[in-house]
Formats: structure tokens, C-alpha cells, sequence
């Protein structure tokens, strides 16, 4: 799985409101926060705003909200609002992408990856990662050694 620039800014923009939830804050300082270009961040937090994730206040305590409590906003939630599907296989979902001869299974195995990732992403919220508690699951798959070596 790749995650974009967009994803990642997006996710730690998300943490930010997270970590101040329910008080409003600027994008200013949350691209100052993370040392994200500020323009950038604030298409991102368009994009955030038109899946309802965060809601943009006017006026001297202006700035960003999340429009939930950061337990009921997931990751996936997010890197769906600006980039689209977690899985895509030719810019299909998995589900859409047909095969034939020898790769007449491998849409099986796309949906797999599919699930896998859902069972990460949408398993862990805004308010497990601004904690450091990720659920139990998932803590299990950074446990493995070759988790962290790259290959």
C-alpha cells in the first residue's frame, strides 16, 4: 500500500484536531505543527470539510474542528475523504476487476488486500493513535521482527 502526500498530511492534520477536539484550530497552526505548506493544507482540509470530517469556524476562535469525537473518526475515514478507495487495482475497486485464463483468481486475492487494509485503517480511530494505544490487533502486526524491515 502506497500512502499519498495528501494522505499523510491529511491524517496528521486530522491528529492535530484530534489532540485539541472540541476547540477550534487555525490552519495556520496546524501547518506550522507538522511543517506542512499551508495552502496545500488547506485543500486538504476542504476536502476533509465536504466529507464532513471537520467543519471550518469563522471569526476570532475561528479555525477547524472535527465534527465527531476522534473516537468515532477512523484513519480510513480519512485517507478515503482525500484520496479516493483504499484499494484500487487499475483505478477499479477490487470487486470490478475481472480476470480471465490463468489470472482468473487474482480478484480474490485483491479483495483480500482490500480487507486487510480495512481491518487496519478502519479499525483504528483518531483517538487511538493521538494516544498511542493502537487496538490490540493491529499492535500484533508491528510485533513481528520482518514488520519493520523493508522489502
Amino acid at each position: 500500500m502506497q500512502v499519498s502526500a495528501r494522505g499523510d498530511y491529511a491524517v496528521r492534520a486530522a491528529l492535530g484536531l484530534a489532540a485539541a477536539y472540541p476547540n477550534t484550530v487555525s490552519a495556520q497552526a496546524l501547518a506550522e505543527e507538522q511543517s506542512m505548506p499551508r495552502k496545500f493544507l488547506e485543500a486538504i482540509l476542504a476536502d476533509l470539510r465536504r466529507a464532513n470530517l471537520v467543519r471550518g469556524l469563522r471569526g476570532v476562535d475561528g479555525g477547524y474542528v472535527l465534527t465527531r469525537p476522534p473516537a468515532e473518526i477512523s484513519v480510513g475515514q480519512v485517507l478515503r475523504a482525500v484520496d479516493g478507495p483504499l484499494a484500487a487495482v487499475r483505478g477499479l475497486r477490487p470487486e470490478d476487476a475481472m480476470y480471465e485464463g490463468t489470472a482468473a483468481h487474482l480478484q480474490q486475492l485483491w479483495v483480500a488486500v482490500r480487507a486487510a487494509v480495512r481491518n487496519v485503517l478502519d479499525e483504528v480511530s483518531l483517538a487511538d493513535l493521538v494516544r498511542g494505544r493502537l487496538p490490540a490487533h493491529v499492535r500484533r502486526l508491528t510485533a513481528t521482527p520482518d514488520a519493520w524491515q523493508p522489502r
